[in-house]
């Protein structure tokens, strides 16, 4: 009879710790950006939101001016220094090209921006990808969100379901949401982590490439090249590429090049 209830204690025990089980998110490789926020007051909320989940990274895109007393009364003290130490971009290409991993967020849904994942979905991914990648949480402005050209630049697209009654969510409330699930994210004990893949620059690098290359041979049509573009986006960013296959698929490309000039030679 000892040994059963040993047996029930030791299950239980087993049942409780389960959730706790596994590796957590890396979250000193993952940054908040955000795409042209319009109000001050946001960002600082947002800030507070990065520090109550250990998220010490933010990035600022093309926002409208934002007064730094009104990011830091929303801050509070606790998390001004974020405030203090925000990078500011112009373009979004350059503010991601150092990441290898890119999730965004979008209310909309449409053909051209899924396929869509759940906010836990995304934090398991997250989990993973963040052992050993630089990972950004992109979030567009409170009014349109991320539109379809910025979305091209991320490997998966979060959505968060709502009430269908009121489906628009505080731009602050979203980053909660999607950062919650990743601070109580778990990855299993004994499964490997994904390697080190190809920066965002590597992989505009190469679709720029790739577009130039298709438009020459004439799968592309070049009045409107970014409609199949979409397309092999997705599927890239399916496969996550490495930084050794974005340069074979680079020097195929040069190849193609190569032969198509000497050809008309």
């Amino acid at each position: 009879m000892k040994k059963v209830v040993e047996t029930i204690h030791l299950i239980l025990e087993k049942m409780i710790l389960a959730p706790d089980a596994g590796t957590a998110a890396n979250t000193g490789n993952i940054t908040i950006v955000l795409q042209s926020p319009k109000y001050a007051g946001n960002v600082g909320s947002i800030a507070r939101t990065a520090r109550n989940m250990d998220i010490n990274g933010m990035i600022v895109v093309r926002g409208e001016p934002l007064e730094e007393a009104d990011m830091k009364q929303m801050s509070t003290h606790f998390a001004a220094d974020l405030i203090d130490h925000i990078s500011y971009f112009d373009t979004l290409k350059e503010a991601l090209a150092d990441f290898e991993y890119v999730v965004g967020t979008t209310a909309r849904k449409g053909h051209a921006r899924g396929p869509l994942i759940s906010p836990k979905e995304a934090a398991r991914r997250v989990a993973d990808m963040s052992q050993m990648n630089r990972v950004a949480l992109l979030f567009g402005p409170e009014d349109t969100g991320l539109s379809n050209d910025d979305l091209r630049y991320c490997h998966a697209v979060a959505t968060i379901p709502t009430s269908q009654k009121f489906k628009s969510i505080n731009l602050s409330h979203a980053v909660m949401i999607l950062c919650y699930e990743i601070f109580v994210a778990r990855m299993p004990a004994a499964e490997k982590f994904s390697p080190r893949l190809a920066q965002s620059a590597e992989l505009e690098g190469m679709y720029d490439q790739v577009k130039a290359m298709l438009t020459k041979i004439g799968f592309l049509n070049p009045e409107n090249p970014d409609y199949w573009m979409m397309h092999l986006r997705r599927l890239f960013s399916r496969t996550a590429l490495y930084s050794k296959e974005v340069k074979i698929i680079r020097g195929i490309c040069r190849q193609i090049d190569w032969y198509f000039e000497n050809k008309k030679a």
